[in-house]
């Protein structure tokens, strides 16, 4: 049976307690980040046995003092306008430089 993207969840567990987090997630990005986290830095966080997880699934455990959740308030609707105008006069890349054959100088 094949998972749906609203059934692959990430799912982050401690209790008040515990000095870890339990990360169990499908998102390839965070797995990917979670793993070589682990490889460097194997006293602070490791892989858990995958063996009750559902297919493209990992959990990690990692010290809770290693994890920093951090918000972000919304944009204003002045600062939106602002980055608009820039993206709209600039591209969305900011200046690009333009190439020709007279700039060339390497013979």
């Amino acid at each position: 049976m094949r998972l749906t993207k609203y059934e692959k969840e990430t799912i982050l567990r401690t209790s008040e307690g515990d000095d870890i987090w339990l990360i169990y997630t499908f998102n390839a990005s965070l797995k990917r980040r979670l793993r070589e986290y682990a490889g460097k830095h194997p006293y602070l966080c490791r892989q858990l046995d995958g063996k009750r997880f559902a297919p493209g699934a990992v959990e990690y455990e990692i010290r809770k003092d290693r994890i920093s959740i951090r918000l972000l308030p919304p944009c204003s609707e002045a600062r939106r306008e602002a980055v608009g105008k820039i993206g709209r006069t600039k591209g969305f890349g900011g200046a690009k430089k333009e190439m020709s054959a007279t700039t060339d100088t390497t013979g």
